[in-house]
């Protein structure tokens, strides 16, 4: 028989919809979109001085990111470790080395499958990134 659960993640930035933070379809997880967004949403990597010059980082975020997801997953009971895909989306390109640089502190060649796309925006103009991931967790 198949188990099926939603979960919002408390201590994390709200989804801004109705839609869960992980949902668990048997033995597999799945991770909504997931931002560098703040519960206090605030955004990491995303700094705007004094002068209203607005300095985003995309290393910053992808850390942030997968951080993020490792607590999310954690809520479960699963880790990075458990992730069978990913699939990224990017604003831009060019963030891509940065991006793929932190990733590789994260997962080696033995990590999830990937997928990497650029896209137009993402749901705030300070976020350069957005994730999400699959994860085989059998049930006990």
């Amino acid at each position: 028989m198949s188990v099926t659960q939603s979960k919002v993640v408390e201590g994390k930035a709200t989804p801004r919809g109705k839609y869960p933070h992980i949902k668990r379809a048997g033995d597999f997880l799945f991770v909504s979109g997931t931002s560098a967004r703040r519960a206090d949403n605030t955004i990491a990597g995303a700094q705007v001085d004094s002068l209203g010059t607005t300095h985003l980082d995309i290393r910053v975020q992808t850390r942030a990111v997968l951080e993020n997801i490792r607590d999310i997953l954690q809520s479960a009971g699963a880790q990075l470790s458990d992730v069978v895909e990913i699939s990224t989306y990017l604003v831009n390109m060019n963030d891509f080395s940065g991006y793929n640089e932190v990733y590789g502190e994260f997962f080696g060649y033995d990590g999830p499958a990937r997928t990497t796309v650029a896209v137009h925006q993402l749901p705030h103009p300070h976020l350069l990134i957005e994730i999400r991931a699959t994860a085989y967790k059998p049930l006990k």
